[in-house]
């Protein structure tokens, strides 16, 4: 069973954030330019809020706000549901289902160490079944 520790080893522990006190649009372009759906909101080291284009969708365009003049902490979703290392693939997968979520920090000892998307846990999960598929086809045929 995978855990998120492999994805992070394979993806890479690269990690965008952005200052509370940020303008969205300053959030927007470097989402942008990192081709990324989130960023984690950071102030004096402490996770304080994750943005997502969720957040802006809902929270700016709808609401008819500036994305020049709103400070991100203004839209950050505050309560930021992370795991840890050693959490399972699938264990992300239903947290990220039941709270309708598709990014979670990485946090070991209160320092975050990554961020994990819906894509990567997806991905993981089909290499895993892959490989389970594939064994069992071996498995099978005697070889």
């Amino acid at each position: 069973m995978n855990i998120v520790k492999q994805i992070l080893a394979s993806k890479g522990n690269q990690i965008w954030t952005i200052g509370p006190a940020a303008t969205v649009l300053d959030a927007l372009k470097l989402m942008a330019e990192k081709k990324i759906g989130a960023l984690v909101v950071v102030e004096n080291e402490q996770v304080v809020g994750i943005m997502s284009e969720r957040d802006y969708a809902r929270k700016v365009v709808l609401e008819g706000k500036s994305s020049k003049d709103t400070p991100v902490c203004e839209i950050m979703t505050e309560r930021v549901i992370g795991v840890n290392p050693d959490t399972t693939v699938q264990a992300c997968m239903a947290l990220m289902t039941e709270m309708h979520i598709r990014h979670l920090p990485v946090m070991e000892n209160n320092r975050l160490v990554g961020v994990i998307s819906i894509g990567d846990v997806v991905k993981s999960i089909m290499a895993e079944q892959e490989y389970l598929i594939d064994h069992l086809e071996n498995y099978i045929l005697g070889r």
